[in-house]
């Protein structure tokens, strides 16, 4: 089937101390770490690297500052990932490390990189939830989650300049086997892994005429798992980027931080999942962002 999920993300960053707390309040968990590095991890071992000395055979930085600097895809068997840097080494360098990694740079000069997948399960169990005619959950209150452990990174979305946008998307559909799911013609491509349920996995945005990195979004159990890892990254000092809400493209709920790696950070529930019968949509016009987002006047109407 090809790609099957993103198996690492790599940061050049400054300070290391600083974006290890994030990520550690983020949820997930710490797997190695030196003076220079550290990895963490979410519950089905796709990896985190930060580097604030990241090996000079990555493509250079496409914007200045904290960065994501190279995505590596999980390929589900070893001919798929023969295919594909066979392809790839047509008209690019593509080298490989010690770890069985394959590393190359898209159009936009973002890395890229191509291995094995290694998905570890995890023991999911979303909070059952009662409503009329449908009760799951009988004579056992709920306690509270306190914070979130995503269960994986879902979808990444990157940003590129306008200029050469097709040939930025066409690198990921005729090379690596994605396909276009949404293509909203004003603002950018979401695209699906060919091994991937989700509806999409990854998002190339022209909307601000730029390249960087936009966000990367974590999957999390439900809705409260949203709310109080949230809550919880606030309480620890972190910025939240975007009020809670449910997305349009895609239906997720999300709530999203500031990420002093770079970009932003989300986490998701409840996505729609799409198959090869879903018919790529094509929308003349930006739809809105989100189905609903969060309001409250109770602060305006608040006595002083």
């Amino acid at each position: 089937m090809g790609i099957q999920r993103i198996e690492s993300v790599t940061y050049g960053i400054d300070n290391l101390d600083e974006c290890v707390r994030f990520f550690e309040d983020f949820g997930l968990f710490l797997v190695e770490r030196t003076d220079e590095h550290a990895v963490l991890e979410s519950l089905t071992a796709q990896t985190v690297h930060l580097d604030t000395a990241p090996t000079p055979a990555l493509p250079p930085p496409v914007e200045p500052g904290n960065t994501l600097r190279e995505i590596v895809w999980g390929v589900d068997t070893k001919n798929e990932l023969t295919r594909l840097v066979t392809g790839l080494r047509h008209d690019r360098e593509v080298t490989e490390d010690a770890a069985g990694v394959f590393h190359t740079a898209d159009e936009t000069g973002f890395g890229v990189g191509l291995t094995l997948a290694r998905p570890r399960p995890a023991d999911v169990t979303p909070r059952p939830a009662n409503t009329l005619g449908a009760v799951h959950r009988r004579n056992t209150p709920l306690e509270p989650l306190t914070r979130a452990h995503p269960l994986r990174m879902c979808h990444v979305a990157l940003n590129i300049p306008k200029a050469g946008k097709e040939e930025a998307v066409a690198f990921y559909t005729d090379r690596l086997g994605f396909r276009a799911v949404d293509i909203v013609k004003p603002m950018g491509v979401f695209m699906q892994a060919s091994g991937d349920d989700d509806q999409h996995t990854f998002l190339l945005c022209h909307r601000p005429d730029k390249a960087g990195v936009n966000h990367i979004a974590y999957e999390v159990p439900g809705f409260d798992d949203v709310i109080e890892g949230g809550n919880f990254m606030i309480e620890r000092g972190w910025r939240e980027a975007r009020k809670l809400g449910r997305h349009t493209v895609g239906s997720n709920v999300f709530r999203f931080v500031h990420a002093p790696c770079g970009g932003r950070v989300e986490y998701a529930a409840d996505m729609d999942r799409v198959d090869d019968t879903y018919e790529t949509r094509v929308h003349e016009t930006t739809p809105p962002h989100h189905i609903w987002a969060l309001r409250t006047n109770r602060d305006a109407d608040a006595p002083a």
